[in-house]
């Protein structure tokens, strides 16, 4: 979940290298579940894989994949929660996660409190977008997004204003819904983010159920790998790293053990080995791409164990606020 002041910069894939170095030599068939400008697919290319299916349901990627696009790239549009529905067993899965900077620039994509444009968020061309949620949710039900999804401690207070607002007229820009929000929230001090940040970002994650998508894809992940095939995950936010490393953990766990205070478990064949600590972006990658200071990868190697499952509960992620029919 990119900071907006850092989107200016054309998006670079964040720890591409480290992702490179670590799962060499590259090979065989790999699937990027977030595509977007397309760096990590073409780097995989560049270095030795076979093929690449490049999946992202943001209709914007798959124009943009025309121009670089050979016969060595599959384009599926879709949501990466479906990756195994790609219908081929793969070598390697990677995963960039949140916003990335291309979607944050388009004013007309409404992600940016800092480019004024239509309420829109949504990563794909589907669903409701945030002018809907904004709009038609009961204020308690944006109270919870706000809340859990963007840990913002005024949420009650800056629903309350939104409901008052739009009984005026309805929002339709996200300069209408910043200007909400921050005339409810203190002013900031220099350097300190925009107040409307938390809020944008809940929003966000709402209209495409990014905490979701997570916890599905990483188990469409473990189901779509090969024996030995690597899976390798970038995230941008404590939230979603924890989600990460909590998921690995439990699927690289062999059971049994056990004590005076806690009973054994059945012992089970891991379905992933961690093979790497998170690694952090070097000083020189942060200095050229001041979007990857925060990011964290995670990397681990598929075994021959059965696919099995982790609910989004034991992942530590948020529970999901229900939206419409969903």
């Amino acid at each position: 979940m990119s900071d907006e002041s850092e989107s200016a910069a054309p998006h670079v894939p964040v720890l591409l290298t480290a992702i490179l170095e670590n799962v060499a030599p590259v090979r065989g068939l790999w699937l990027d579940g977030t595509m977007g400008a397309g760096g990590y697919t073409r780097g995989l290319l560049d270095a030795g894989a076979d093929r690449v299916i490049g999946l992202d349901r943001d209709p914007l990627a798959h124009q943009m994949a025309r121009d670089w696009a050979d016969e060595r790239v599959t384009l599926v549009k879709s949501v990466f929660s479906k990756m195994d529905e790609v219908g081929e067993a793969v070598d390697g899965v990677v995963l960039d996660l949140g916003v990335s900077s291309m979607q944050l620039d388009q004013a007309d994509r409404g992600f940016s409190f800092m480019r004024d444009g239509p309420l829109d968020m949504r990563m794909g061309d589907e669903g409701p977008t945030a002018a809907d949620l904004v709009n038609d949710l009961a204020e308690g039900d944006l109270a919870d997004i706000l809340h859990r999804y963007g840990e913002e401690r005024a949420a009650r207070r800056i629903a309350r204003a939104i409901v008052t607002k739009r009984a005026e007229a309805p929002f339709q820009t996200t300069a209408q819904l910043a200007e909400t929000v921050a005339a409810n929230l203190p002013r900031s001090k220099p350097g300190q983010s925009h107040p409307a940040t938390r809020s944008f970002q809940a929003i966000r994650i709402a209209v495409n159920d990014e905490f979701g998508e997570l916890a599905e894809g990483l188990q469409a992940a473990e189901r779509t790998l090969r024996p030995g095939g690597w899976l390798a995950v970038v995230s941008f936010h404590s939230t979603e790293d924890r989600a990460v490393k909590r998921f690995l953990t439990d699927r690289a766990d062999t059971g049994g053990g056990g004590s005076r205070y806690a009973p054994e478990r059945e012992a089970r064949t891991p379905a992933f080995e961690i093979t790497h600590k998170a690694i952090a972006p070097t000083k020189e990658e942060v200095a050229n791409n001041p979007r990857a200071r925060s990011a964290r990868l995670r990397l681990a190697r598929r075994t021959d164990a059965p696919a099995g499952r982790v609910e989004r509960r034991a992942l530590g992620l948020p529970a999901a606020v229900k939206i419409g029919g969903s």
